[in-house]
């Protein structure tokens, strides 16, 4: 008996000591307010910076939350999409992000106030995911808390986006099994697909449901007078350099609300892939009450936007925090295959990344 009470006594030193280690050290799960010791200015340097370029620029926000969703998607929410590649095989430089996906210098901004405060210690992926919250804050105001831990990832590779990455010409069966290889239901699908309710987009991703040639098509999901409207303001030639945009929701872009579900059965989906909600209506029929509840709507997009930024994270002693956030840290792989290569230069310093 006495040597149980030894084990028992060894057992539960052990366990104290773990609960004292430093989180990251231990890092299975992400925690809110991870940074409350180690950088407890983390999140509100990270606030001001989004919020000093939403003054500037009100359409930033959308970018920023978009950018967030691209990263998790593709390896987990790791700030693969960040990184540069000098041959133009990241991530980043892939059609489904170029040269739609923006909010980088933004993270680059919050990136060089957290590391003069509290150098080495703040990933990228989380700053990406804290950026994506305040941004969703300042055009709906709906809070949510963000776990934070993750760490960054050493690995972009454009393929990668182009596999992962749900399409605007994607069926509702390809929506829900891409949303499902993440780990996210059909429904969860539907709610995060209303982040469309902000934002702009470029001809390209729609054009194939306005023109085939230089021929006007007639897609029933699509209103004869919004398509009208959108051939006017796309040519039929029109490809990835042409720089004409427009809103994804023409009432209330800048807004962050309900009413990309109200469009949706007036047939002023932008996307082939926004119509095809309708198409798993009776089976989920979220959008609907999305369109007659707003409430119910910006509750379940808060936390689908938490779950979302738990896929495939790297926590822990995995992956780095990079110093700079489009380049990983001196000596580690950025990308495989032939995307591979090392960062040649030296590592970068804090004062470098603080004045930049």
């Amino acid at each position: 008996m006495a040597g149980h009470g030894v084990v028992a006594l060894a057992v539960l030193a052990a366990y104290c000591l773990l609960l004292q280690l430093p989180a990251a050290s231990r890092g299975q799960q992400l925690q809110v307010g991870f940074y409350n010791t180690s950088c407890p200015n983390a999140e509100t340097l990270v606030r001001q910076a989004v919020t000093n370029a939403f003054a500037n620029d009100s359409g930033i926000a959308a970018g920023l939350i978009r950018l967030h969703f691209h990263d998790c998607f593709v390896r987990g929410c790791d700030a693969s999409v960040l990184l540069t590649s000098p041959n133009n095989t990241a991530e980043r430089d892939a059609a489904p992000n170029n040269p739609s996906l923006r909010g980088f210098q933004v993270i680059d901004a919050a990136k060089a106030a957290v590391e003069s405060a509290c150098p080495r210690t703040v990933s990228c992926a989380d700053i990406v995911a804290f950026a994506a919250r305040d941004s969703v804050n300042l055009t709906g105001n709906v809070s949510y808390q963000v776990p934070s831990g993750r760490r960054d990832g050493n690995v972009s590779i454009d393929q990668d986006a182009l596999n992962n990455l749900p399409q605007p010409t994607f069926t509702a069966a390809q929506l829900v099994a891409s949303f499902a290889n993440k780990s996210l239901t059909a429904e969860e699908m539907v709610i995060l697909s209303g982040a469309h309710t902000v934002g702009r987009s470029f001809c390209t991703s729609f054009l194939a449901r306005i023109w085939n040639n230089t021929t006007p098509i007639v897609d029933t999901g699509l209103s004869t007078a919004y398509a009208t409207l959108l051939r006017a303001l796309c040519p039929s030639n029109a490809n990835s350099s042409t720089p004409t945009t427009t809103a994804i929701d023409p009432s209330t872009p800048a807004t962050l609300d309900n009413n990309y579900y109200k469009l949706l059965p007036l047939n002023l989906g932008l996307f082939f892939s926004d119509n095809q909600l309708r198409a798993i209506a009776t089976r989920i029929p979220s959008a609907a009450s999305f369109a007659a509840n707003e409430t119910l709507w910006r509750q379940r997009f808060a936390a689908a936007m938490v779950k979302m930024g738990n896929i495939e994270v790297l926590t822990g002693s995995q992956g780095q925090v990079r110093l700079n956030c489009s380049v990983v840290n001196n000596g580690s792989s950025s990308g495989a295959g032939t995307a591979a290569y090392h960062y040649s230069g030296s590592t970068v310093s804090i004062d470098e990344i603080a004045s930049s």
